[in-house]
């Protein structure tokens, strides 16, 4: 098996001819194209409505307002998304990131990040307005809007099929190899300990539902995001004088000025967009899925809390690991890459205790990204057939995984990644550019109650011709 997932190999040889064409000749420009044209037709929504995305994940935190509802709050799918981009993308991804890309796709993550939050809004938005009730609440995502507002279910069922694959299979490698990777190092555990402990604690949270995830969700996430933000800050303090050089060297790297490391413009931007998608997910169609469970008044709030998401994802935490590893010279020597690098970054500025230090965090941050990762493969399952024996069957080829990523030397899983998640992102990609008039409607309609000063609140007739709308009431009808 080893030998068969490596780089190496007629197999490794395929997936990196499809990630070559798939990323240099289609899906960066379609990325940035996409997502500027959407930052133009929102007039900046990223930006402008930066305090109503506080405010509305501030207001989200206040159980009281849900309990009596079915659905998540608003602040439990910030969690669950954020705990799905608060992964190893952030710890590992982005010390790869420099590691092969130089300093300077650190920039380009930066751009990845502001032009797609508008992305982020828009597939999100379309998610809640074309969600659909279920049990535990509501259910949606790409699969869903490409079902009802295009109808095409075939599309969909090509989404469903990419994103079960993705996040229950391959990423679910991509996580539980780092943590393997972190203790191994860290202790000399055995990794099969490791794996055979994640996927126990990954059992019982599953077979609980989606109250159960994000409940977990809703601790892990803030917890470990905030002490590791403020280990960063405390470095950049302790460094501040070198602070302005680090700024200068992702600059100056990013446009080819200065070669370093593997360097250059064209792999500092491959490697950037690369890290920087698989980091916050903005325009894959990940985060929808979470976005469309959430109970609101209206859909553009989960739009604009999503959107949020993805800018702390990426501005926030992976620019503190970028800063931890770019203030040593521990990415210019040896051969370390991924969480090994960010580690050794760590116990340069901290001491060898910061090895234990991340170790742990990566453990959390993986561990909520399983998280994520699972819901996101269920409601797709669900789409694809509502018969509970795939969902079973999901579930444990989702636990059987996670320990053959905890226990295979898999060389070429993060190409892997890059193909699956670079095939998702086209896919949805069009079905956003095709529906996004859907979401500018929805966002007017928003803006026009807030400057009357009405809470903004959401009927299926609010958008002129809005057809296959299951959970929104009509104005004329509020009871059905």
């Amino acid at each position: 098996m080893d030998q068969w997932l490596s780089t190496d190999t007629w197999f490794g040889d395929i997936i990196a001819l499809g990630n070559d064409l798939l990323w240099t000749y289609i899906l960066i420009g379609f990325l940035l194209l996409l997502g500027f044209y959407l930052t133009f037709r929102t007039k900046f929504v990223q930006f402008r409505m930066l305090p109503e995305m506080v405010r509305e994940l501030i207001s989200g935190t206040d159980r009281t307002a849900f309990k009596e509802r079915k659905g998540t709050s608003p602040f439990q799918a910030f969690a669950i998304s954020t705990a799905a981009r608060v992964g190893t993308g952030n710890l590992a991804g982005v010390a790869l990131a420099i590691s092969v890309g130089g300093p300077g796709a650190i920039f380009w993550m930066w751009i990845v990040a502001l032009i797609g939050a508008a992305t982020g809004f828009i597939e999100s938005t379309l998610a809640q307005i074309y969600k659909v009730k279920d049990k535990d609440g509501f259910r949606g995502g790409p699969a869903y809007y490409m079902e009802k507002g295009l109808g095409k279910r075939w599309m969909g069922l090509i989404f469903a099929v990419l994103i079960v694959l993705c996040f229950g299979l391959i990423f679910n490698g991509v996580q539980t190899h780092t943590i393997s990777d972190a203790f191994v190092g860290a202790y000399d555990v055995n990794p099969a300990l490791v794996g055979a402990i994640i996927a126990a604690m990954m059992a019982v949270i599953i077979f609980g539902g989606i109250r159960r995830i994000a409940v977990v969700a809703e601790v892990i996430v803030p917890i470990f995001a905030i002490t590791y933000i403020v280990v960063a800050l405390i470095i950049m303090v302790i460094n501040i004088t070198e602070v302005p050089a680090v700024f200068a060297l992702i600059f100056n790297n990013a446009f080819g000025i200065q070669e370093m490391v593997g360097g250059g413009i064209g792999a500092a931007i491959m490697n950037g967009v690369q890290r920087g998608l698989f980091s916050n997910e903005a325009g894959m169609g990940s985060a929808p899925n979470v976005a469309a469970t959430v109970y609101v008044n209206h859909p553009v709030k989960q739009g604009l809390i999503q959107s949020l998401s993805v800018l702390i994802d990426t501005l926030i935490i992976c620019s503190a690991t970028a800063f931890i590893i770019l203030l040593t010279d521990v990415y210019t020597v040896g051969d370390m890459e991924g969480i090994q690098l960010t580690q050794s970054a760590l116990s340069a500025h901290m001491g060898e205790w910061a090895t234990i230090f991340i170790t742990v965090a990566i453990f959390f941050f993986a561990f909520s990204s399983l998280l994520g990762n699972y819901y996101y493969g269920q409601a797709n399952v669900e789409f694809i057939s509502e018969n509970p024996i795939y969902l079973t069957i999901f579930r444990v080829a989702f636990l059987i995984m996670i320990m053959v990523g905890a226990t295979s030397d898999l060389d070429i899983i993060w190409e892997m990644a890059d193909l699956f998640m670079g095939s998702m992102a086209v896919v949805n990609l069009i079905a956003v550019a095709l529906l996004s008039k859907i979401a500018f409607s929805a966002l007017k309609d928003y803006q026009d109650q807030v400057r009357n000063g009405i809470d903004p609140v959401f009927y299926r007739d609010s958008i002129k011709g809005l057809k296959n709308i299951e959970s929104w009431k009509s104005r004329d009808n509020k009871d059905n």
